[in-house]
């Protein structure tokens, strides 16, 4: 398979401030690739260096076999790109700023392919493109950046916090529209906090921490690293009793519900067999579990820090 992006020990600093430390990051032709991290975690430095924006100051890094830096031009031709914070021209409608933003990409706006895909896409949107810049809210930005980024076909497509801004209706066209890109055999770069929109598209997934990936694979290969919640019906508590795997177990409503190390649900399944359970649910960990096994200490410092900040002030 080819590799549409690789960074190797990627590193940017800003003075002190190391932006990035050491990142490695690898995404594979014809796949949506998740990128994910809180803000500060560096995704936005990483997207940017990607798309030849901001030099690295270390490293090795290479999109669609070439150097963001140096090629920027050429590779901005087979590059599709939304930002997280979509700025217009104020004096151009809609529809001028999409077809300005596709004939930087060397579109022609005058082809019959490409009238017939932004009228599809202005209509899937639900977007008026005669309005002024000036008057558009930032949910109707975004659609400017979105529309003209699926606008014209690319080799690769890079999406920082697209749906930031969209409703939840226009999440789902949003959604639709990657599916597509996938069925065409596109690559996709998507970074974004929205957890469930990684899981539901996300071929692949890599966790950003302090600059660096800390996890990277497939969903199934990632949740190894966490557990898998198991629950059935009885009568009381002592029905978790001899499940040795069991870990966090609780009795509520006329269920017991526990946790197991998701390499062990092979090994329990046995005993709940002997014991004739009924109701059995067995749900795998999601992938914001996943996250928060990398930041939940950053959120209990947090948590913490606000539950102590009354007593400060007074």
């Amino acid at each position: 398979m080819t590799t549409v992006i690789r960074a190797q020990g990627l590193t940017k600093h800003y003075g002190r401030v190391h932006a990035l430390d050491g990142l490695d990051l690898s995404v594979e032709a014809g796949q949506v690739h998740g990128f994910l991290g809180p803000n500060g975690a560096g995704k936005t430095t990483t997207i940017r260096i990607l798309l030849g924006l901001a030099r690295r100051t270390g490293g090795d890094v290479a999109v669609l076999d070439g150097d963001p830096w140096r090629q920027a031009v050429e590779l901005h031709r087979r590059i599709a790109s939304v930002p997280g914070d979509v700025s217009v021209w104020p004096n151009l409608s809609g529809g001028e700023s999409i077809d300005l933003l596709a004939r930087l990409r060397g579109a022609h706006t005058k082809d019959a392919a490409y009238r017939e895909n932004r009228a599809r896409l202005l209509e899937a949107f639900q977007f008026d493109p005669k309005k002024k810049g000036r008057s558009y809210s930032k949910g109707n930005r975004q659609k400017v950046a979105l529309i003209a980024a699926f606008a014209v076909p690319a080799d690769l497509y890079i999406l920082d916090e697209p749906t930031s801004g969209l409703d939840p209706l226009m999440e789902v066209v949003f959604r639709d529209e990657i599916q597509r890109l996938r069925g065409a055999g596109a690559t996709v770069l998507l970074s974004s906090h929205i957890l469930s929109e990684v899981e539901l598209l996300c071929d692949r997934v890599s966790i950003i921490r302090a600059g660096r990936v800390v996890e990277s694979g497939t969903l199934p290969e990632l949740r190894h690293l966490t557990r898998t919640k198991v629950s059935f019906a009885a009568a009381d508590a002592t029905a978790l009793d001899g499940i040795a795997e069991a870990h966090d177990g609780r009795f509520a409503e006329g269920r017991v519900e526990f946790t197991v190390d998701s390499d062990a649900v092979a090994s329990v399944l046995p005993e709940l067999s002997r014991r004739n359970v009924a109701g059995l649910r067995i749900e795998p960990p999601s992938l914001e579990e996943l996250f928060l096994r990398h930041y939940g200490d950053d959120l209990a410092a947090l948590e913490a820090a606000d539950a102590g900040a009354p007593a400060e002030r007074r």
